[in-house]
């Protein structure tokens, strides 16, 4: 069992069967993900801190029987806390900082068993679709290493795909669990605002854009870590509608005959690259075929006023972080140890006023009720998650690019996800396609607030009819 081909047979669910039913230990599954790790990551550089001591004194003693008990697991290394743990948001500025508790998710992970044995890159505080970080350098797409693996979970999605462990846990806060999942042949769910506890220390990511969860080989692994980590903490702020059953049992359940529509456009009336549009017509295709009903349809927003609003609560957020960590530090804000894009658009968050703030507030509450509306009469929508297949390392310079170019960069290339995070509505990263020279291509699709259900109901029939979980990448 120890061998790479056994190990990566199994997702994370079949691991654990694997150990409940003594054919294998866990320690031997440890080994193999270990393994996996040394082999690949000099290549992709996924991972940027080991824990391998840490997790073999977990498997050596007991474990909770949860469902994922003895399965290998890598945290992002962006704000959520693993006690005595190193965790730097991929950044200089927070370079030897020690977590000094664990989050409430990470306490979930471990009781549902899981053994975290590190971290995966991510860009410097997760404001990039692409993750290559002046701290760690950049993380390479298995599928092509001179491509990225998006961000701003790009290292969790990387070494799923190289097969270093079947889940990671990934964040998302405008596309970060969906666009590398699409970058690397993954299924990548973004839950509903609220689903999953953000605490102790932060009451919501991003104002409640941003959410956590992973990014995974099969949907069932996705459907399962919702179950083991979702619902509230004492304190938190909200909570997520209550679903019917567990996700897990949605898994293969019929989804009906659903209404979906497409579109082949961003929501700013770009079209998608012609590789990205075939890609969504023949899911759209496919849809027909499985018996669903399309049409081309799209929502409409006042995109300038969302715009404005995901660049005043990010910048706010960002200036908070940072102006927290160089008080720690006992230093003067001065943008040392940060990347250019990320200083300046931090600084804005010093400029915005309380009246900016209050107005983005308003507009994504209003932008959530239009998209409410629209799934009156729709039950999912259908688009490609990035607007072309993955692009070369370089593109996005946040360490080089002034704050204005970096953000018609960055909005640029995300047709449709900063959408959900806005209003809060769940969505998914689905491997449905890959070009002709082998890149994947993720098709995109959300629904309305609360139905992780359908999603993952439609995903499962997806998965089965046309499978994704044995093509991996060469390498």
């Amino acid at each position: 069992m120890a061998t790479f081909t056994e190990y990566a047979d199994h997702d994370g669910l079949g691991l654990a069967d694997l150990i409940a039913r003594r054919e294998v230990k866990r320690e031997e599954v440890l080994e193999a993900a270990i393994e996996r790790a040394d082999a690949v990551n000099p290549t992709i550089n996924a991972i940027v801190h080991r824990m391998d001591a840490i997790a073999r004194g977990r498997v050596a003693a007991d474990l909770p029987t949860g469902p994922f008990a003895g399965v290998p697991f890598l945290l992002k290394d962006l704000y959520v806390g693993y006690e005595g743990s190193p965790v730097s948001n991929g950044s200089r500025l927070w370079k030897d900082y020690i977590s000094p508790a664990n989050f409430t998710y990470t306490e979930r992970c471990r009781d549902a068993g899981l053994v975290v044995f590190g971290r995966t890159n991510s860009p410097e505080l997760g404001i990039a679709w692409t993750t290559e970080p002046v701290a760690h350098g950049p993380t390479r797409n298995p599928w092509d290493l001179e491509r990225t693996a998006g961000g701003s979970s790009g290292g969790a999605a990387a070494a799923v795909a190289a097969g270093i462990v079947p889940i990671a846990h990934a964040t998302d806060g405008g596309g970060s669990i969906r666009i590398p999942a699409a970058q690397c042949g993954l299924f990548g769910l973004k839950p509903t605002r609220g689903r999953n506890p953000a605490g102790p220390y932060i009451g919501e990511g991003w104002s409640g854009l941003a959410t956590g969860h992973v990014v995974s080989r099969s949907v069932r692994d996705s459907a399962a870590m919702l179950d083991a980590t979702s619902g509230p903490a004492p304190g938190d702020p909200y909570a997520a509608p209550t679903p019917a059953r567990p996700f897990l049992k949605e898994v293969g359940a019929d989804p009906g005959r659903l209404r979906v529509a497409l579109h082949t456009t961003g929501l700013d009336g770009r079209p998608l690259d012609p590789e990205n549009a075939t890609a969504a017509n023949q899911a759209a295709h496919m849809l027909r075929e499985l018996g669903h009903e399309i049409d081309e349809a799209m929502p409409v927003f006042d995109l300038a006023a969302l715009n404005k609003a995901f660049r005043v609560i990010i910048a706010g957020n960002l200036w908070n972080a940072v102006s927290m960590r160089y008080a720690a530090l006992d230093r003067d804000p001065d943008g040392e140890g940060l990347e250019k894009a990320t200083w300046e658009w931090a600084q804005e968050g010093r400029t915005f006023t309380a009246s900016d703030y209050a107005a983005s507030l308003t507009a994504i509450h209003v932008a959530g009720r239009q998209l409410a509306q629209f799934f009156e009469n729709y039950d999912a929508m259908l688009s490609t998650t990035m607007r072309e297949p993955p692009v070369k390392l370089g593109t996005l310079r946040q360490n080089e690019q002034g704050l204005d170019d970096y953000m018609q960069a960055l909005m640029g290339e995300m047709p449709v996800t900063p959408l959900f995070n806005s209003t809060g509505c769940p969505a998914m990263s689905v491997p449905l396609h890959w070009t002709a020279g082998g890149l994947p291509v993720g098709i995109h699709f959300g629904a309305a607030f609360g139905r992780e259900d359908l999603l993952i109901r439609l995903a499962s029939q997806l998965e089965q009819a046309k499978p994704w979980f044995d093509r991996r990448p060469d390498l």
